[in-house]
C-alpha cells in the first residue's frame, strides 16, 4: 500500500511554500482590485493602421481632462486598455477626441465598462458574504452527512481548512499574477473562486466518505492506516477526474483562449489542482493529527495517553 500519510509535515510545508510568498506579495502592494470592485471605467479602442498614441501620451489626455490614475495596457490584439477612475459619457467623449485629434486617424472604441464605486463596494460586500455563506453551508452539510460517525464535527472543520487552503493558493497565483502579469480581481475571479470552493468541498466529502464506509468495516485498523488506505482508494478517481478530464480542458483555454480568458483559466486550472492536492494531501492528514492530538507533540512535550 503506499504511505501517503507519513509525510503529511511535508505537504504542509509545501503548501506554505505555494501560499506564503503570494499572500507577502499581496499584502505589499495591495489586492489588485478590477473596477468591478473598486468603481471606475475600462476604455478598450484601436488606432486605424498609421495612427497611434504613446501610452504617455494617453495618460497625459486623461490627466487634461482631470483624470489622475490612468493606466494603459497593450493586448495580444493590438487594442488598448485604459483603467481609470469613473468617467462620465462626456469625459469619454472629449477624451476620445483628443485621441483622435492627435494620432490623426480614426479611434474604434472596442469596449467600454463603467461601474460607479457605490456598485463596486455592494459587488465586494456581497462577494465577501457569498465565500462566507457557501463555508457554512459545507459544515453544516458534512457534519449532518457523517452524523453517524463519531466526532462527525471534525470532518466538517477539517474540510472548511482545506478549502481556506485552497482559497489562499488561489490568492496566492492572484497575487503573483498581478506583479508578473498585471492581473487583477475582478467578476470573473470571484466565478472561479467559487468554483474552485464547490469542486474542493466535492473532492473532500468523495474522500470522507470512504473514509466512513472502511470505519464500518475495517474497524481494527488503527486510524491512521484506515484513513490512508481510504485515500489510496480513492486516488485513481480524484486523478482521473480532474487531471483527465478538467485540467487538460482548462490547460488548452489558458493557452489558447486569448488574454480576455487566461487569467480565469489559469485561476481555475491552478484551484482545482490545489482542490484535488488538498483532498489527499491535507484535509485527510488534518484529521489524522487531530485524532492522534500530535500537536501536544510539537513542542517536545510527552502526549497524555
Amino acid at each position: 500500500m503506499i504511505d501517503i500519510l507519513s509525510k503529511r509535515y511535508l505537504y504542509f510545508a509545501i503548501s506554505l511554500l505555494v501560499i506564503i510568498p503570494g499572500l507577502i506579495i499581496l499584502g505589499v502592494r495591495g489586492l489588485p482590485l478590477s473596477i468591478d470592485f473598486t468603481g471606475g471605467s475600462l476604455l478598450e479602442v484601436k488606432f486605424a493602421a498609421g495612427a497611434s498614441l504613446q501610452n504617455a501620451e494617453l495618460i497625459q489626455l486623461y490627466e487634461d481632462a482631470g483624470i489622475d490614475d490612468a493606466q494603459v495596457q497593450t493586448t495580444e490584439s493590438g487594442t488598448l486598455m485604459i483603467r481609470s477612475s469613473f468617467l462620465t459619457n462626456e469625459t469619454r467623449d472629449t477624451i476620445l477626441n483628443e485621441m483622435k485629434s492627435q494620432s490623426g486617424g480614426e479611434v474604434s472604441v472596442i469596449r467600454f465598462d463603467s461601474v460607479g464605486p457605490s456598485i463596486g463596494a455592494a459587488v465586494s460586500s456581497r462577494a465577501a458574504l457569498a465565500v462566507a455563506a457557501a463555508a457554512l453551508a459545507v459544515v453544516v452539510y458534512i457534519t449532518f452527512a457523517f452524523r453517524k460517525v463519531p466526532n462527525a464535527f471534525r470532518y466538517g472543520v477539517c474540510a472548511i481548512i482545506a478549502m481556506i487552503h485552497d482559497v489562499a493558493v488561489v490568492f496566492s497565483i492572484a497575487g503573483f499574477g498581478a506583479m508578473l502579469f498585471d492581473w487583477q480581481i475582478d467578476a470573473l475571479f470571484l466565478t472561479a473562486l467559487l468554483t474552485v470552493i464547490g469542486f474542493s468541498v466535492q473532492d473532500k466529502v468523495v474522500v470522507f466518505d470512504r473514509i466512513r464506509e472502511n470505519s464500518n468495516v475495517l474497524r481494527r485498523l488503527e486510524y491512521e492506516t484506515l484513513v490512508n488506505h481510504s485515500i489510496v482508494q480513492t486516488l485513481q478517481r480524484s486523478i482521473n477526474t480532474q487531471l483527465m478530464t478538467v485540467e487538460f480542458l482548462l490547460l488548452a483555454l489558458a493557452l489558447f483562449g486569448g488574454i480576455t480568458l487566461q487569467e480565469f483559466a489559469v485561476i481555475l486550472l491552478v484551484g482545482l489542482f490545489s482542490g484535488t492536492y488538498s483532498s489527499i494531501f491535507i484535509a485527510a492528514p488534518i484529521l489524522v493529527l487531530w485524532e492522534k492530538r500530535e500537536w501536544k507533540n510539537w513542542f517536545n512535550r510527552p502526549a497524555t495517553a
